[in-house]
């Protein structure tokens, strides 16, 4: 048997030489890919029945047709992509929006007639057969509240319109996102792959992921 005091410096000799070993080798590696001429120059080779398959489907289903039909009319572009459930959507949002803005645009009208009916009987003398026809609920209201509401009303009126274009832009906007998302493959025939290879970039051998997505 080995003393145990001498098993020590034979481990630290072994482990010396597994190291200086390991750094030749990987060294050798290196040289040789370096070193080595012999590039693989043989051309990829496309398949192009897929790349027809994909140039039909991206002709087929035209970002540029949907974003042209839903600006038309919101959810024209919907269903040309063949999403009908986002038209329940579409029209709700752009009715509560018009809804909203109708609203302030009679309320406006009101409020302006009301106030420019009070404000001629008092200065012109004028319009008061015109007092009748007000609103029930603007009759107690003086003036200054009327003019006050007017411009309420007036502010509502704009941001009102500018919310229902903002929900036509973004319909357009859903319409063209969808229809380029048809020209992508998310059919099952994936794969994904780790394979050795040489690294360019850190100039070392080492693993790669290699993803490969369609035949």
């Amino acid at each position: 048997m080995i003393p145990q005091k001498n098993i020590i410096p034979i481990i630290r000799s072994v482990l010396l030489v597994v190291l200086i070993l390991s750094s030749i080798i990987s060294f050798a590696q290196k040289e040789e890919f370096l070193t080595d001429k012999k590039v693989d120059t043989t051309p990829v080779v496309i398949n192009k029945k897929t790349i027809n398959k994909y140039d039909s489907a991206i002709k087929a289903h035209s970002p540029r047709v949907a974003a042209i039909r839903s600006a038309i009319f919101p959810g024209l572009g919907q269903i040309y992509n063949k999403k009908y459930w986002k038209l329940p959507i579409v029209y709700g949002a752009m009715g509560v929006s018009a809804g909203v803005f109708f609203y302030n645009l009679g309320q406006y009208k009101d409020t302006k007639f009301a106030y420019k009916v009070k404000y001629n009987m008092r200065v012109n003398k004028t319009d008061s057969a015109l007092f009748s026809s007000i609103k029930p609920n603007l009759v107690p209201l003086t003036e200054e509240s009327l003019k006050f509401y007017r411009g309420q009303f007036r502010r509502d009126v704009d941001y009102s319109a500018l919310f229902f274009l903002l929900l036509w832009g973004l319909n357009v906007v859903d319409a063209t996102v969808d229809a380029h998302l048809k020209s992508f493959d998310v059919s099952p025939d994936l794969s994904l792959q780790i394979k050795p290879g040489y690294s360019d970039f850190s100039k070392t051998s080492g693993l790669s992921i290699v993803m490969k997505i369609g035949k």
